[in-house]
């Protein structure tokens, strides 16, 4: 790894910030670019409208081993913690790369609901799009400083990363279930 995106900290200890940013800039960019750039009109031998239900899934999936480190912890079960955060983390990567698959090639799907639940929608979507972002680094700066051994920093950040990451979790679901019923069949 190049010695400029993982200089070593205070502690000697590699810091990883040069990798967090570019991660942290780079998924964004790329999912903005999904929805910007034109899609090829590529066929593929697989139902596309399989993969949105397949990331409600990751997100569900990634709530419920949130609650699970969070229970593990408070319990004092370090390694089930450890465990179920890595699990929510590789689940979170493998949601992404489904993610970016499906909405590069997939037509785009518009809300259709009217009245109230659009409003209601717009809002989960928004706040969802918008803390997704902002958990990508905090994800890593709290994983990097837990694999550092570095807890009493790892807690800290873990507070406000935590009920954040659940949030996206539960609203990404939430966002499925609403608009599911407009994706194409």
């Amino acid at each position: 790894m190049p010695e400029k995106l993982s200089s070593p900290d205070q502690s000697g200890q590699p810091s990883y910030t040069g990798v967090i940013i570019a991660i942290s800039v780079a998924i964004p960019l790329v999912v903005a670019a999904l929805f910007i750039l034109p899609h090829p009109d590529i066929q593929i031998g697989f139902r596309l409208t399989l993969l949105p239900l397949f990331n409600a899934i990751c997100n569900s999936v990634t709530a419920v081993l949130l609650l699970g480190s969070l229970y593990f912890i408070k319990h004092g079960q370090r390694q089930w913690h450890k465990r179920c955060n890595l699990a929510a983390v590789g689940l979170s990567v493998l949601f992404l790369i489904s993610y970016v698959i499906y909405h590069s090639l997939a037509p785009e799907t518009h809300f259709g609901g009217k009245g109230l639940i659009r409003y209601v929608y717009f809002f989960i979507l928004i706040t969802h799009i918008l803390l997704a972002a902002v958990i990508v680094p905090l994800v890593l700066i709290t994983l990097v400083r837990a694999l550092q051994g570095k807890f009493d920093r790892h807690k800290k950040i873990a507070r406000i990363t935590w009920p954040l990451w659940f949030y996206v979790a539960i609203s990404g679901v939430l966002v499925y279930i609403l608009i599911s019923p407009y994706y194409p069949h």
